[in-house]
């Protein structure tokens, strides 16, 4: 996604508005003052700088800050607490100082934060970019989990075309303007086009693209991961993994 993609992300939970149309969530003007907050509650988001949303010095406190706003019965905010950090294996760590925590754990704090507000979405604005691929594999876990086990919807906004390839729909914006929307397979099949704005195409994929190119024949094997390039180099090559 090019330049706005987090204005993009910020108008999916009002926190802009349209200065022209309208953006609707679950049937819900943005622009309806009335319901702005249930919007909130049911759209969460993740920032790239977890410190960008981490309030308060510990981590139960800070997890607890959002139902409090919601004025929940403290029984009940206790339970969404200890259940949002369980979520993100973060319990051991609620009496911790925030600021002790790493870079991963903090992003893992700031989903257990989003968590606790029981959202039906959660939008992951570029969440991975700053952590180390230790950290970045956690959080996408979390997001894999979250959608499959918890039915929560995940909207992830990334430059990282591996990460896009893990997910069951992709959608390419540039100049504001959707050109491409697809499952990931179909999608990476236009590598040009993706090239022409700015983007690529996985490693896997860019190595069966050009080998393609230089004559192999792949048949229709769609390749987006690191064990489906390695499963059609040995096939190619008649070797058993």
């Amino acid at each position: 996604m090019a330049d706005g993609k987090s204005t993009f992300a910020m108008h999916l939970n009002a926190i802009l508005l349209p200065v022209s149309g309208a953006v609707y969530i679950d049937g819900i003007d943005t622009k309806n003052d009335e319901l702005v907050l249930e919007i909130r509650k049911n759209v969460g988001m993740v920032f790239q700088n977890p410190d960008n949303q981490i309030i308060t010095s510990i981590v139960k406190e800070d997890v607890s800050f959002g139902p409090k706003n919601l004025e929940m019965p403290d029984t009940d905010i206790d339970k969404v607490t200890d259940e949002a950090l369980q979520m993100v294996d973060l319990i051991e760590y609620k009496e911790r100082d925030t600021n002790k925590l790493s870079g991963g754990q903090k992003q893992r704090l700031a989903i257990s934060g989003v968590l606790a507000m029981k959202p039906k979405y959660i939008i992951f604005d570029e969440a991975t970019s700053m952590l180390d691929k230790s950290g970045a594999k956690q959080v996408l876990d979390i997001m894999k989990k979250l959608n499959s086990e918890n039915g929560i919807t995940i909207i992830h906004i990334t430059h990282n075309m591996e990460e896009a390839a893990l997910a069951n729909r992709v959608i390419v914006i540039n100049e504001g303007k959707v050109v491409l929307d697809d499952m990931p397979s179909k999608v990476f099949k236009n590598t040009e086009l993706l090239e022409q704005i700015g983007l690529d195409i996985p490693l896997p994929a860019r190595l069966i693209y050009e080998l393609r190119k230089a004559g192999i024949d792949f048949g229709d094997e769609d390749v987006l991961t690191c064990e489906e390039c390695v499963e059609v180099l040995c096939q190619q090559l008649n070797l058993k993994m």
